[in-house]
């Protein structure tokens, strides 16, 4: 750049930021091209990146060490500063920044000015200094974040390196646009479809408006038929009434000259309705005697049936007592049959032996069994109260292994959402462990047991996630049958690893603890958690958990005394290391962040003695079952020895039982014999009840037969009244006859005749009503004659009554038909009319500014994409050029799936380091990380020529290179970074090559910083030079 380069860096503060704390006082001169900072580790090259970050206002998550600034300060000091000057055309720029490090404040000053922190920025902007852009300032701890870098950031990075100021903002510019676009465009679609619905919907109603005219005309004509309705029906009732009339004269004459016919044959009947009603009165009285003579004959029946039951009943009682005296007389001789079986049964009793002797003797062995299963019922109870002891203690110790197992469960879900291609092998694994030959552990996270979950913070901030993830083997041969299988055949993302062949878990550490706890340790990391013998052993060979002591508040208040072996020491949230070239410790605090996998603990040996317990309920079954057989042998013997018993007590009973049967028999026997019943004595008293009761039905007979009589001479009686008053019944019956035929008649007329002067005046108050009711709906005076306009109309009407109904059912039942239809659907059809004639407006303005808008976006696309082509084909150019001089290949193109989607733009890095391979793209997973560091610095070098930047800075690229790619990288960095047009380039490295090329434009900044060192102003760089040619001489 010819406008600005910067030309000096000096840091002078009094205690000099930096990562490692390692300078007190330090000015450092960089040269206008290629700047080679040189140094072993820990000699401080990262603090000249540290402060070239912070002065120049970028953050420290930039750097990805400290999060404060205030630990960037050297320990021990209160504040330290930077001071950097920028060359600049028009007068260089000098920015000063002092950092406290108690409150994280800072002081900052521009040209010797006090000023903001935003002003150092915008300062900085105006010079195109970039700090968190990784193609222009990549520290050492975001080296490896540069492959990780996407597509579309990696393009934004270089549009800010390298490309014209105004392509970046071009960009943003399109991006904006095109999401104005799609806003436009969904407006335009929406208006679109809204218009088009309205359409329809209105083209929907354009019918019903239609339908609503032809309602109109039908109900116009229901209205007409209406008014001329009440006119047909006074007309037709007014004929009726004319009619009712004249029919109503002619009935009164016809009903006068019947009346004068039907006068003597009445007088006639009048008077045998006054013989009739004596006769008829005698006849009512012998009806009623009739009556009552026949209910006193049926009471004496009643009692006549009830004194023939009661003698049936006296003759049940004797039949009765007969019967028991035979069954009575049948069990004597039942009885004495059984005495004299007894007799015959005891007879041969009596020559049986005596068998008391056998019986004691099975009595004995009842007892011995009952001692025997007294014992077993013993045993078995003891044996139940210890499986009932042992079976709430399994329900407990079931339960912890529920809890252990869920928290299994539980490691196992948080591995799924962290990582999922580890937790799909892991269920392979499951479902496939009898595949492999030596002993194969899930990943560490699973197997890792804290001791104490507030440690756990310490075990996983010092082991990588990538091994807290990985698969650990015995043996070699399994884990690569494993990585076959999930890796090259499932394509799955997963760590494994082999355990050290010779175990490291018991390896102890380098001083016993004790001689440590003055300084606030109180244990080894090892201590703090369990894991299968292969892990362990993985941990202290490759991590030497076994040799990392941890410490407490009193460790972090000594951490200026404390001297340990030049390894690794976890003391709380502090690193301590020794170096490797100067020997000297320096010290660095990093975040212990909180545990996310290991704070879910399982201790596996209380597991395992949990599943052991488990197991010794089978005994106590065994046991049971056992006894439960001797106890099952014991019933059956004693079963028989009671059967035996059993027989001998009945045979040595039987003599004495028959006897007392015997004597039994006979006391019944005499009992039943002093009750026999006295048949005789009991028929004599059947036959006096008998006789009583017959005597007394001899006065009910002569009762009955008394009211017989009377009964049938009152029935006579009234045969002879009845035959009168036939005879007298007959001759009226007659007259009425001749009678009933004119007086029907005469009845009829005369109700013909009410009838129709009823209708008559009915018709007269209807057709009144029926007047006054057309005049009203016609709106007429009731003075008024009917107007011609109707008068007209109702002549093109039909004339009946009939017709007049049909029509207008048939007018009402076709405007039924149009239902839903009102004034407000010809007034919506109208409103929307014009609704639509203004979005038809509103669409073609939205149509027109969308097309504007999308010639602005073609344009502008125009003015961003040209260049950024150029600008990626001279990048290419490079690239590739620097990949065939290393006999690789790559290339770097623009890429994107949709030309019109602005924001899914990206540069794609395509590289092949082996002839055999495809260009595959530059991903965190394919290559190896010395091929992406290769590609990294390549690109990098792509874009020094072209940088728009004053200067870039690039910090310990090459520590993953093999020699024959680090040195071809070098000759490719020192002849681009030299040339005349690049800008200034630092390079950080703590290692180089032998015999590698220089260039005279190269400044090597040499950093010798350590205990035995000279101090700067003590240094002689001629002195220096002269020694070494004397020693060349010499040799």
């Amino acid at each position: 750049m010819e406008h600005l380069c910067s030309k000096t860096l000096q840091e002078t503060p009094e205690c000099l930021p930096c990562t490692h704390r390692t300078y007190d006082y330090s000015v450092v001169h960089p040269g206008p091209n290629l700047n080679m900072i040189v140094g072993a580790n820990g000699t401080g090259k990262s603090s000249i990146v540290c402060a070239i970050c912070l002065c120049l206002a970028g953050k420290t998550a930039v750097l990805g060490r400290g999060d404060k600034v205030g630990l960037y300060v050297k320990r021990g000091c209160k504040k330290g500063h930077v001071e950097i000057e920028l060359y600049k055309r028009g007068g260089n720029v000098v920015i000063f920044r002092e950092i406290h490090a108690e409150n994280n404040q800072s002081l900052w000053m521009l040209n010797d000015r006090q000023c903001s922190q935003k002003a150092v920025e915008e300062e900085v902007k105006a010079l195109r200094i970039q700090v968190s852009n990784l193609c222009q300032f990549l520290p050492q701890e975001k080296v490896g974040e540069f492959a990780k870098m996407s597509k579309i950031e990696l393009l934004e990075a270089t549009e800010k390196s390298v490309g014209p100021p105004e392509m970046y903002e071009y960009h943003c510019e399109l991006k904006n646009f095109r999401n104005k676009e799609r806003e436009l465009e969904n407006v335009v679609k929406e208006k679109a479809s809204f218009l088009e619905k309205a359409k329809q919907r209105n083209e929907r109603n354009k019918h019903d408006v239609n339908r609503y005219y032809e309602k109109k005309r039908h109900l116009d004509v229901i209205e007409l038929l209406e008014k001329k309705k009440p006119w047909v029906e006074y007309e037709t009732t007014r004929k009726e009434l004319e009619g009712v009339k004249k029919e109503r004269d002619e009935a009164r004459k016809q009903l006068s000259s019947l009346k004068q016919t039907q006068a003597p044959m009445v007088k006639k009947i009048q008077q045998i309705d006054e013989q009739l009603k004596p006769t008829e009165a005698q006849i009512k009285d012998k009806t009623a005697a009739i009556k009552e003579a026949s209910l006193k004959c049926k009471q004496k029946q009643d009692q006549l049936d009830r004194k023939n039951k009661e003698i049936d009943d006296i003759k049940q009682k004797c039949r009765l007592k007969q019967m028991e005296e035979e069954d009575h007389q049948k069990r004597i001789s039942n009885t004495r049959r059984t005495i004299e079986d007894l007799k015959a049964e005891l007879a041969k009793v009596g020559d049986q032996p005596d068998v008391t002797p056998r019986i004691n003797a099975v009595n004995a062995d009842l007892r011995r069994i009952q001692e025997e299963r007294a014992k077993i019922e013993g045993e078995k109870g003891d044996l139940r109260r210890e499986k009932d002891n042992l079976c709430a203690e399994s329900r407990m110790l079931e339960k912890k292994l529920n809890d252990m197992n869920n928290m299994m469960n539980a490691k196992v879900e948080k591995l799924r959402g962290r990582h999922r291609d580890t937790h799909a092998a892991l269920q392979w694994l499951r479902q496939n462990k009898q595949l492999f030959r030596g002993n194969v552990h899930e990943p560490m996270m699973l197997v890792i047991n804290v001791k104490d979950h507030r440690f756990a913070k310490y075990v996983e901030n010092h082991i990588s996630f990538h091994d807290l993830r990985a698969f650990v083997f015995q043996r070699k041969d399994d884990m690569e049958k494993f990585m076959i299988e999930v890796r090259d055949k499932m394509n799955l993302k997963v760590n494994s690893i082999c355990a050290p062949e010779e175990s490291c878990s018991k390896r102890p550490p380098s001083r016993n603890i004790e001689s440590l706890r003055r300084f606030g340790f109180f244990t080894y990391l090892r201590e703090m958690f369990d894991a299968p013998d292969e892990v362990m052993s993985y941990l202290c060979h490759q991590y030497r958990v076994h040799d990392v002591p941890v410490g407490n508040e009193r460790t972090k208040s000594m951490i200026k005394t404390v001297r340990l072996s030049s390894k690794k020491k976890v003391i709380e949230e502090y690193t301590v290391k020794r170096s490797f070239y100067s020997n000297k410790i320096s010290t660095s605090n990093s975040v212990v962040h909180p545990s996310q996998y290991l704070t879910i603990t399982v201790d596996a040996e209380e597991k395992r003695q949990l599943e052991q317990q488990m197991k010794v309920g089978n005994n106590i079954d065994e046991r049971m079952k056992a006894l439960q057989k001797e106890a099952v042998a014991l019933d059956r013997r004693d079963n028989e020895l009671l059967a035996e018993k059993k027989g001998l007590s009945e045979l040595k009973g039987k003599k004495r039982q028959l006897e007392q049967k015997i004597s039994t028999k006979q006391d019944s026997l005499k009992q039943m014999e002093q009750n026999i019943i006295d048949l005789t004595k009991i028929e004599e008293e059947t036959k006096e009840k008998i006789a009583a009761v017959n005597a007394e039905k001899v006065t009910i007979v002569t009762a009955f037969m008394a009211q017989m009589k009377l009964r049938a001479k009152l029935t006579m009686e009234k045969v002879h009244l009845a035959l009168e008053t036939v005879g007298l019944t007959a001759e009226k019956n007659k007259l009425e006859n001749d009678c009933r035929e004119g007086a029907s008649e005469l009845r009829t007329t005369d109700q013909k005749c009410s009838r129709l002067e009823q209708r008559k005046v009915q018709l007269t108050d209807q057709c009144k009503g029926l007047l006054k009711r057309a005049k009203a709906i016609c709106k007429m005076q009731p003075d008024q004659s009917l107007p011609e306009d109707l008068r007209n109309a109702f002549s093109k009407l039909p004339d009946t009554l009939d017709e007049v109904d049909a029509m207008l059912n048939e007018e009402r039942s076709r405007a039924e038909c149009f239902t839903g239809l009102s004034e407000n659907v010809v007034d919506e059809y109208n409103r929307r009319e014009q609704e639509i004639k203004q979005m038809e407006k509103e669409l073609e303005e939205k149509s027109n500014a969308l097309n504007a808008y999308r010639q602005n976006i073609s344009e502008a696309k125009e003015r961003w994409l040209n260049p950024l082509k150029h600008l990626v084909e001279q990048i290419n150019e490079k690239f590739s050029a620097f990949f065939r001089s290393m006999q690789c290949a790559g290339e770097v193109d623009l890429h994107s799936e949709n030309e019109e989607e602005y924001d899914k733009y990206g540069i794609r890095i395509r590289v092949k380091f082996h002839a055999t391979t495809q260009l595959h793209e530059l991903t965190p997973y394919h290559q190896s990380g010395g091929e992406r560091s290769v590609s990294t610095m390549l690109y990098l070098m792509a874009l020094q020529e072209l940088n728009r930047c004053p200067f870039r800075v690039v910090d310990e690229i090459n520590q993953g290179m093999d020699p024959v790619n680090e040195r071809r990288v070098f000759d490719i960095v020192v002849r681009t970074a030299c040339k005349e047009t690049t800008s200034q380039y630092f390079f950080i490295t703590p290692k180089l090559l032998q015999n590698l090329t220089y260039a005279e434009e190269m400044t090597i900044l040499c950093i010798h910083n350590g205990p035995h060192m000279l101090s700067p102003n003590q240094w002689d760089e001629r002195a220096f030079v002269r020694r070494c040619l004397e020693r060349k001489a010499r040799a």
